[in-house]
């Protein structure tokens, strides 16, 4: 999914470059929070993923409050592409229902109580 930068602070692509390599020294920083390993990721940036054999990009994760503009540096982690999403998935599930739930009612369809 491409990024809105719009949602994002000025200055993001420095914050986030500066998370992956210099904190991250290009090493995915997830040690669990995507609920799929317990140590640290072994997922390199720009190397083949040990698990699947694709080609890591690491992304910076916002977690664990979303907000974009939440900039604080215990809010970003370097994240491979698994582990970020696996850390985006509940609130991916959120969004997709509220805009079922807006789509439902803009048709006509009365919501529940």
């Amino acid at each position: 999914m491409p990024v809105d930068y719009a949602k994002y602070p000025e200055n993001w692509k420095e914050i986030s470059k500066s998370i992956r390599q210099e904190r991250a020294g290009g090493q995915c920083e997830c040690t669990g929070q995507c609920g799929k390993h317990q140590e640290r990721c072994p997922c390199l940036n720009y190397q083949p993923n040990p698990r699947t054999g694709s080609k890591v990009v690491l992304t910076v994760a916002h977690y664990p409050d979303p907000d974009p503009m939440n900039i604080a540096l215990d809010n970003l982690w370097a994240m491979c592409q698994q582990c970020h999403n696996a850390v985006d998935a509940p609130m991916r599930a959120m969004n997709r229902a509220s805009k079922k739930r807006a789509e439902m009612i803009e048709m006509g369809q009365m919501e529940l109580l």
